[in-house]
C-alpha cells in the first residue's frame, strides 16, 4: 500500500491507495479511526482489487480544520477523492461511523455506487455505548484535555505498548484512536463529529427512513458477535427488511471484525464481489434505479388545490 497526500480544497487529505487494476474498494473508517483502521485487511483486498483507504478530515494524519463534519461533508470528501483519482465507481466499505458515511454516500451519490458493505455500521438504530454518548454531553470539549494529553499520553503507552500483544487485535485500534486526542485539534474534530451524529441517547442520525433504496444494491452486512459500541441486533434487524442483503457474523469479534479476523473479512468482501458483478448495473442504470426508487416512494399532493377547496365552498344550485 501507497501513502498519498491530496490538496483537496485547500486542505490536505491523506489515503492509502493500492492494489491491483481491477474493482474499485472504496473503505470508510470510524470515528477515531484512519484508513489504518482497516489493518491487515488492507493488504489482502489489494491483491484482487484497487483499493482507497482515506483518513477523512479531521482524522489520522489528515487536516483537522474547523468545519463541516457531518455526514453530508465526508461523502462529499470521499467522491471527491475518487474524482481525484480517476475511479468512476466503487464499492463503498463502511466501518462504525463509515457505515453511516457509506449510506450517505450511496443517497448522494448513487451512480457511483457498485455495492455497499456495512462493518458495524453506524445508522441503524438508537444504542451505542455510553462513553460515546458522554463525548456529547455539555462541558466534554473542557474534559477531554484534562483526560487525554501529552502526559497522559505517554503514561499510557509505557503501560498499555507491552500489554498490547495480550489484548484482543481491536484493542490496538482503540488505543491508537485514544491516543490522538492528545492533539487539541484532533479533539476538536472528535467533539464536532460525535455531536453531528449522536446526542445523550445514542444515535441520532438514522438511515431508517431511506434504506429502501438499498433494497436493489447489493448489500453485505459484516458484525462482530461480540461488538459492545453498536449491537449485531442492528445487523439482524436490517437483513430482515432487507433480506436480498447478505449478513456474516464474526463470533467472538468485537467492533473491528475486519481486525480481529483479517483473513476472513477480505475473503468476505472478495467472494460478495465476485459472485455480485453480474448485479453491478451502468452509471446511468444505477442512477435511474435510485430515480425509480424515490419516485415510487413518494407522493405528490396538490396542497393549494386543497386550500382553495378549504376556503371556498361548493356553489349551491340558485
Amino acid at each position: 500500500m501507497r501513502r498519498i497526500r491530496v490538496r483537496l480544497h485547500g486542505h490536505d487529505l491523506h489515503a492509502r491507495i493500492g492494489g491491483v487494476d481491477g474493482p474499485v474498494l472504496l473503505l470508510v473508517h470510524g470515528l477515531l479511526g484512519s484508513g489504518a483502521s482497516f489493518g491487515p485487511a488492507l493488504g489482502e483486498l489489494a491483491r484482487t482489487h484497487r483499493v482507497v483507504a482515506p483518513d477523512l478530515l479531521g482524522h489520522g494524519q489528515s487536516e483537522k480544520p474547523a468545519g463541516d463534519y457531518s455526514l453530508g461533508s465526508f461523502a462529499t470528501q470521499a467522491r471527491d477523492l475518487l474524482t481525484v483519482l480517476g475511479a468512476e465507481a466503487a464499492t463503498v466499505v463502511g466501518h462504525s461511523l463509515g457505515g453511516g458515511i457509506a449510506l450517505q454516500f450511496a443517497h448522494q451519490f448513487p451512480a457511483l455506487v457498485e455495492r455497499l458493505v456495512l462493518v458495524d455500521s453506524g445508522g441503524l438504530g438508537r444504542d451505542v455505548s455510553p462513553a460515546l454518548r458522554a463525548v456529547t454531553l455539555p462541558g466534554a470539549e473542557w474534559v477531554l484535555p484534562a483526560v487525554f494529553n501529552r502526559w497522559t499520553r505517554a503514561a499510557g503507552r509505557q503501560v498499555l505498548g507491552p500489554l498490547q500483544r495480550f489484548t484482543p487485535p481491536g484493542t490496538t485500534q482503540v488505543v491508537t484512536g485514544l491516543d490522538t486526542l492528545a492533539d487539541a485539534d484532533s479533539r476538536a474534530a472528535f467533539v464536532h463529529t460525535a455531536r453531528a451524529v449522536l446526542d445523550a441517547g445514542g444515535q441520532r442520525v438514522s438511515a431508517a427512513d431511506r434504506l429502501y433504496l438499498a433494497e436493489a444494491l447489493p448489500l453485505l452486512l459484516v458484525w462482530g458477535g461480540s461488538d459492545t459500541v453498536i449491537p449485531v441486533r442492528h445487523a439482524h434487524d436490517l437483513h430482515a427488511q432487507l433480506p436480498g442483503s447478505r449478513l456474516e457474523v464474526f463470533a467472538g469479534a468485537g467492533h473491528f471484525p475486519q481486525v480481529d479476523d483479517p483473513a476472513r473479512f477480505a475473503a468476505v468482501v472478495a467472494d460478495f464481489v465476485a459472485t455480485t458483478a453480474d448485479q453491478v448495473l451502468t452509471p446511468a442504470g444505477r442512477e435511474e434505479r435510485w430515480a425509480a426508487a424515490v419516485r415510487g416512494a413518494t407522493t405528490v399532493r396538490d396542497v393549494e388545490r386543497d386550500v382553495e377547496r378549504a376556503v371556498m365552498p361548493s356553489a349551491t344550485p340558485g
